[in-house]
């Protein structure tokens, strides 16, 4: 199966491709990432994974897991970010949500998952930075936030050259709001105050990003993550600087893109 984009452009080094719908994006992006993981696993005894939790990754998870002959025995998962003080049967967990709509179909060899609900956050953010050293990171499915973030590095806290590899942020307004535009919060009251994030440098380090940006809410932030400044302000800009990363569209996300 070979999905054709509509349009494809360079931003820098990031590559963008534009489908005509969410369907056809993230079978597409599934279908890339599928290959990817057998490019590497052809050479590793194992593969480390990142991957993001939001409505925007529904159609590509659900090919994703679809897909016969990936070894996914051998991979490592890892996730972006968790809810402080969220439980993980609670229905806006991260973890939960990758449980159901990946970890449960096609049974990683290896899940790490990160604590939200846990009363010692320090420990928690040394905890899951020592397993990222311990598995170094190949492969990162990411979305793109409204306000233009990375897992949670809102502009208010992202830092491109941050220090740590999981810290505690606190969520901008725009972020919290986006919850409940997903339908994941009834309002914004509810949508906790903090999260675990990955850092950007975490991100960075993959060998591979592939980032699935669906829907029409995300297109000024899609328009900044190609045509702004990069910087802090919009933190996907710094997606152009890594030297394997693919934004994956569809005609909504991208309808500011003139190129």
């Amino acid at each position: 199966m070979k999905i054709v984009p509509e349009r494809k452009l360079k931003a820098e080094r990031l590559r963008v491709e534009i489908y005509t719908d969410q369907c056809q994006m993230g079978a597409a992006a599934a279908l890339r990432v599928a290959a990817r993981m057998k490019r590497l696993l052809a050479n590793k005894a194992q593969l480390s994974m990142v991957f993001a939790a939001a409505p925007s990754q529904n159609e590509f998870l659900s090919i994703l897991s679809s897909l016969n002959g990936l070894a996914w025995d051998k991979v490592i998962a890892f996730h972006m970010d968790e809810y402080v003080g969220l439980m993980p049967e609670a229905p806006q967990s991260f973890r939960r949500y990758l449980k159901e709509h990946l970890f449960d179909k096609v049974r990683p060899g290896t899940i790490h998952l990160i604590r939200g609900e846990t009363a010692d956050l320090p420990a928690e953010r040394q905890r899951y930075t020592e397993l990222l050293k311990m598995y170094p990171v190949d492969i990162v499915c990411a979305g793109i936030g409204e306000n233009g973030h990375l897992a949670f590095n809102d502009p208010g806290v992202a830092d491109f050259a941050d220090p740590a590899t999981v810290k505690v942020v606190e969520l901008d307004e725009r972020c919290r709001a986006q919850q409940v535009h997903d339908g994941c919060f009834s309002q914004i009251d509810l949508v906790p105050r903090q999260a675990i994030t990955l850092t950007l440098p975490a991100l960075m380090v993959a060998q591979a990003i592939f980032c699935m940006v669906p829907g029409p809410r995300k297109a000024e932030a899609v328009k900044a993550t190609i045509t702004g400044p990069i910087e802090p302000s919009c933190p996907a800009t710094i997606l152009r600087r890594h030297y394997q990363a693919t934004l994956f569209l569809d005609r909504d996300s991208a309808r500011l893109i003139n190129a």
